[in-house]
This record gives structure tokens, C-alpha cells and sequence, in this order.
């Protein structure tokens, strides 16, 4: 997530030069066309054009609508998920009458977080990370996940039994969550635990688990491929008629102008068409980016900083003296 005020207009121009790139060299085209072959007829009434534009506009800021609500979605379940974790560590702590019993339970939780936002972080096909404007973006910051494999970080907080059991499975939070709710079942029997606290904790599990699935709802299913593919095809229209467009209009210009640029107003196509052209493709742009919220990129629900804070809350719950430290954003960009 960016936590800086606002992106540079220079790392936005980075971000989508490539683009640049490609519509500067197609805007070129009609004009060539058009000026030194002759080949006028190539001009497209601009009520048509502008008709490709209106549809594309609609298309785009209701994908831009969509994929906003599910970063807000996602935030909203991790959101859940830290306020539901506080409440495990309060009870964790309270419930059981011996210390020990505490910190096994509170530890198992930080390796059922560890799991998911590492679950999260696996790529999907349709997700925009591979794509070279985001591969090169990645230089600027860091995604914990890939940079610590989670063979390193179980082993601090479950016992080597449940450890063997966890890695030799996929879908190791499930898992996780699993053995958590056997082992309050263990204390209810030995009498560690009443019975209301159990069926209170089995609550605080059961909350868990259904964020667990929104989250991975967000993860596994992704914007609708339908509606993403006419978004994309709208747009890439919409940059390919432009151009041809505007000859006709800038071409009327030179009745009105004398000396260099008579003659010449035609050029202008190549800027204006560009411009235009670049605000269709970069919101196009920004929706890829935005639709998949845990999958690494700069714009994404910050799970690792939220893992980290529930943490360092549930060590200071059972009164441990070691205070982690949270995780600086590197160029405004945490995760």
C-alpha cells in the first residue's frame, strides 16, 4: 500500500511509458498517411470516434468502480481479521489457567496468519504482477513473502509435531486453524478450560475461518474475465480510431494559421491524440492493478505490516519484553 500524499507524475510517466512508446509511434501513422501518401479517405468522422470514446468511458470507470470495491473489501476482512485476533489474544490469555497453555494457543495463531498472507501471496495466471510495467515498479520496494520462505518462520511458533503435519499439506492455514480448535477441545476435557469459554473461543474461531474465505475469495476468484477482456478491447479501440479522428479537424486548422505552421497543423494530431489516448489506456492501466489485492503490488492491502502488528499486540498481551519493530515503507510503499 502507498502511503506517501500522492505518486510522483514522474513515476506515473515511468509506470506507463511504455504505453507512451506505442501510441506516439501509432499516432504517427495517420498523419504519414494522410500527408505525404494522399490517402485522406483514412479520416474517421469524429461523431463515430467520439461515440468510441463515450462507450469506453463507461466501461473503464465502472471496471475502476469494481476493482475499488474489492481492495475495499479486502482491506475490510483484514481489518476484521486484526480486530478478531486481539480479541483471541485477550482470551487466549485469560482463559486457559495455564501460562503456558496461553502462549501455545496465541503462537499457533501467529502461524495460522503466517500461512494465509503467505497463501495470499501465491500468483494467480490472471494477475498483472508478471506484466513488465509492474516487474520493474518491484525495484522501488519489497514483498516480504517473496523474499523469506515460510520453511523459516513456522518453525518459531509450532511445535515440530503440528510443524510435519502443516508442511506436508497445501493448505497449511486450514490446517492451522484446525489443530487450534482440537487443542481448546483438549482443554475443555481436561478441565483447563469451562465450557464457556470454549464455545467463546469455537466463536472467535469461527469468525476467523469466514474471513479466511472472503479472503480467499478475493484471491481465487478475480474480476469477471468477461468484463475485463471488454474493457481492454474497448480501450485499444478506442487508441486505435483516435488519430484518425482528429486528421480531418487539425487538417481545417491550417486555414486559420500562417507561417511555420501552415501547412503543418496536421502534426498536431500526434500530441493531442497521444494524450487523450494515454488517460484511456492508463485508467485501463491502473484497474489491472487495482483488481487483485493481495498479489504483490504497490497498491495492495499491506497483510504483512497488518501480520506484523498483530504480533507485536499479542507478545505484549503475554507481557514478552521484546518489542518488534514495524516495517518502513520503501518509496512510501509498504506491505
Amino acid at each position: 500500500m502507498h502511503l506517501g500524499k500522492s505518486y510522483k507524475f514522474s513515476e506515473f510517466l515511468i509506470w506507463t511509458r511504455r504505453q507512451i512508446y506505442g501510441l506516439l509511434l501509432w499516432g504517427s501513422v495517420p498523419v504519414i498517411l494522410y500527408k505525404f501518401l494522399g490517402l485522406t479517405w483514412l479520416s474517421v468522422p469524429m461523431p463515430v470516434v467520439a461515440l468510441l470514446g463515450t462507450a469506453t468511458s463507461f466501461i473503464v470507470g465502472f471496471k475502476n468502480v469494481q476493482t475499488y470495491n474489492r481492495a475495499m473489501a479486502a482491506l475490510d476482512v483484514w481489518t476484521a481479521i486484526l480486530s478478531a485476533s486481539r480479541i483471541w489474544g485477550v482470551i487466549a490469555r485469560d482463559f486457559p489457567e495455564d501460562p503456558m497453555h496461553s502462549k501455545e494457543l496465541i503462537y499457533r495463531h501467529l502461524a495460522w496468519l503466517t500461512a494465509l498472507r503467505y497463501e495470499l501471496r501465491k500468483p494467480r495466471v490472471w494477475e498483472s504482477m508478471n506484466q513488465s510495467f509492474n516487474i520493474e515498479y518491484q525495484r522501488f520496494y519489497r514483498v516480504p513473502e517473496h523474499e523469506i520462505a515460510i520453511e523459516e518462520l513456522l518453525p518459531g511458533y509450532l511445535p515440530e509435531a503440528e510443524l510435519a503435519q502443516v508442511m506436508s499439506i497445501e493448505t497449511r492455514a486450514t490446517k492451522i486453524i484446525s489443530l487450534q480448535s482440537a487443542a481448546i477441545r483438549r482443554f475443555l476435557v481436561s478441565g483447563q478450560i469451562s465450557s464457556t469459554f470454549y464455545m467463546e473461543m469455537e466463536r472467535t474461531i469461527r469468525d476467523l475461518i469466514e474471513q479466511q474465505a472472503k479472503a480467499e475469495r478475493l484471491k481465487n476468484f478475480p474480476y469477471p474475465r468477461q468484463y475485463a477482456t471488454v474493457n481492454t478491447l474497448f480501450v485499444r479501440f478506442f487508441c486505435l480510431f483516435f488519430p484518425f479522428g482528429l486528421l480531418q479537424e487539425f487538417n481545417k486548422l491550417d486555414n486559420g494559421v500562417t507561417g511555420f505552421m501552415h501547412g503543418n497543423m496536421i502534426w498536431l494530431v500526434v500530441p493531442f491524440s497521444v494524450m487523450v489516448s494515454w488517460m484511456y489506456a492508463s485508467l485501463e492501466q491502473v484497474g489491472c492493478s487495482t483488481e487483485n489485492p493481495f498479489e504483490g503490488g504497490a497498491n495492495d492491502v499491506p497483510i504483512s505490516m497488518l501480520c506484523r502488528t498483530v504480533e507485536r499486540d499479542l507478545k505484549e498481551i503475554l507481557g514478552e519484553g521484546d518489542v518488534l519493530s514495524m516495517p518502513v515503507p520503501e518509496c512510501h510503499v509498504v506491505l
